[in-house]
Formats: structure tokens, sequence, C-alpha cells
């Protein structure tokens, strides 16, 4: 199937790249057959960033989490690397906070508030709360959603009267 892969100029990936992505996208409903085309994607470039997040975008919505997670930790995994951060927490909050308007500082946000999420629905409810903990001391404008998150992790069950 041929399809029009000049409308997503703006997506940084070679054209049969993109062309597996939009056939995953056009096959959505056969979940094994868009599936296929998500890892044939993945498994042809390796760690590029816009597939990760293409990926875990289909995980997500597919409602497979544990790849989703997967996808989301090999995307950190490679910001972690290419922006030589630290494993300290506290030494990685210094530089998070300080360059939180960087692109690739808000994409690491983002998955990294992603996780939490994701974390949550697959029932590993304490890490979840960690890290959108973490993920709300920095971001004080709500822009990741750590805040309604760790809400709803920790509000109080509302008692039947």
């Amino acid at each position: 199937m041929q399809v029009n892969t000049n409308q997503f100029s703006w997506f940084q990936v070679p054209e049969d790249i993109k062309n597996l992505l939009i056939l995953a996208a056009q096959n959505w409903e056969n979940t094994s057959e868009s599936e296929k085309y998500i890892q044939q994607a993945l498994a042809q470039t390796g760690d590029n960033t816009d597939v990760l997040i293409a990926a875990y975008r289909f995980f997500y919505y597919k409602n497979n989490y544990s790849l989703a997670l997967q996808t989301t930790s090999k995307l950190l995994d490679k910001i972690k690397e290419v922006e030589k951060f630290p494993d300290d927490w506290e030494q990685l909050k210094l530089i998070l906070v300080n360059r939180k308007e960087d692109p690739q500082i808000r994409l690491y946000l983002n998955a990294y508030a992603a996780s939490g999420l994701v974390l949550a629905k697959l029932g590993a409810i304490e890490e979840a709360k960690e890290i959108s903990t973490r993920v709300q001391q920095i971001d004080d404008k709500n822009d990741f959603g750590s805040g309604i998150l760790l809400d709803i992790l920790t509000r109080p069950a509302e008692e039947d009267d």
C-alpha cells in the first residue's frame, strides 16, 4: 500500500519509516497488523526519538502498558545518555529545574511523567507516586500533568453514605 508521506514533512524519519507508521495508523482496528508495522519501525530505527514517541503513544492507546513503559524507558535512557545526566535524583533535579524550558528536557519530563502514568495503570502505585512527586517538584505550571496524577493517586477513598 502506498501512502503520501509528504503530509508529515515535520516528522524527521526516513520515508520508509514514515510509511510504516502511517500503515500502523491506517490499520488501527487490526491490532496485530498495526503492531507489526510499529515493531518494524522500531526495529529499523533503534532509538529514533520520533519513532519512540509514536510507539509509546501507540502502545498506550492500545492498552499495552508494558510495551508503553518499555518504550518510554528507552526514550528516557536515550536522553539521559545524550545529556549525560547523573544517576542521583537531587543532582538531576537541579539540571531539570534550570533547563526545564529546553525542548530536550521538556521531552524528558514528559516521558518521565508518562512513565508514572503507565506505572499507575500497571498497578505500581508507589513508583507512580514517586515519579509524580518528582516531576511535580519541577513542574510549577503543571505542564506535564504530574500534579493531577499525584492527586488521583493520593486522594483518600470516598466513603459511601
